[in-house]
C-alpha cells in the first residue's frame, strides 16, 4: 500500500458536517461556504463571526459573502507549523 503525505490545507476533515449558517457561533474559527446545487464552494481561510456579518482571522479584513453554511475551522497545522515548509516554495 502507498501513502501519499498531502498538504494540511487538503486534509481537512472532510467527514465533518456542514451545519446552517443561521447557528454559527461568535469568536470562533470556522470554515464557511456555499452550498448549492453546482457543489460545495468553501472559502480557504478561516473566518470569524463579527456583528452583522464575516471576517478574515488572518488579516481581519471585512468578508463580503453571504454563506449558506460553516464548519469549525479544523487546520491542525499551517504550512509554517513545524514542518520546514514555507508558504510560495
Amino acid at each position: 500500500m502507498m501513502q501519499i503525505k498531502a498538504w494540511p490545507i487538503v486534509c481537512r476533515h472532510l467527514d465533518a458536517m456542514w451545519k446552517p449558517i443561521l447557528n454559527a457561533p461568535f469568536g470562533r474559527d470556522l470554515e464557511l461556504a456555499v452550498l448549492d446545487e453546482d457543489g460545495v464552494h468553501a472559502l480557504v481561510f478561516p473566518c470569524r463571526r463579527v456583528g452583522e456579518g464575516w471576517k478574515n482571522v488572518a488579516t481581519g479584513a471585512r468578508v463580503d459573502i453571504r454563506p449558506t453554511h460553516w464548519r469549525d475551522w479544523a487546520m491542525e497545522r499551517t504550512l509554517n507549523d513545524d514542518d520546514g515548509l514555507q508558504p510560495g516554495r
